[in-house]
């Protein structure tokens, strides 16, 4: 079965920095759109960074020159690098993936930022 495990996940202050890590198995990792979401508190879960299987990736616009997604087709890994973190980025952060017809989902890590 698909399995998603985030890693990474801190209290950090505002301005600094976070390596947020997915370790996926149960699926040929390499040929798979990779992404990462945010759901802040009380509100609803978001698409924040995508990496296709070619490597082309997407953000949405509030990290944009911030967050950088990356991923290790060897070790079955995808990361976020989180920089300039901000109090709005506060929030439970979920790597997901859609294989065989639904997304997987991680158990997701918690980022605070205080301002």
């Amino acid at each position: 079965q698909v399995r998603l495990v985030e890693r990474g996940g801190e209290s950090v202050q505002s301005g600094g920095s976070l390596r947020l890590s997915c370790a996926a198995s149960g699926i040929n990792f390499k040929l798979y759109t990779m992404d990462w979401n945010h759901q802040a508190p009380g509100k609803q879960r978001e698409l924040v960074a995508r990496i296709e299987s070619s490597g082309t990736t997407n953000y949405t616009d509030s990290v944009k020159g911030r967050f950088t997604i990356s991923r290790d087709n060897v070790r079955n890994m995808v990361y976020l690098q989180m920089n300039n973190l901000k109090p709005e980025d506060t929030g439970v952060y979920y790597c997901s993936v859609k294989a065989w017809g639904r997304v997987h989902w991680g158990q997701g890590t918690q980022v605070t930022v205080s301002s």
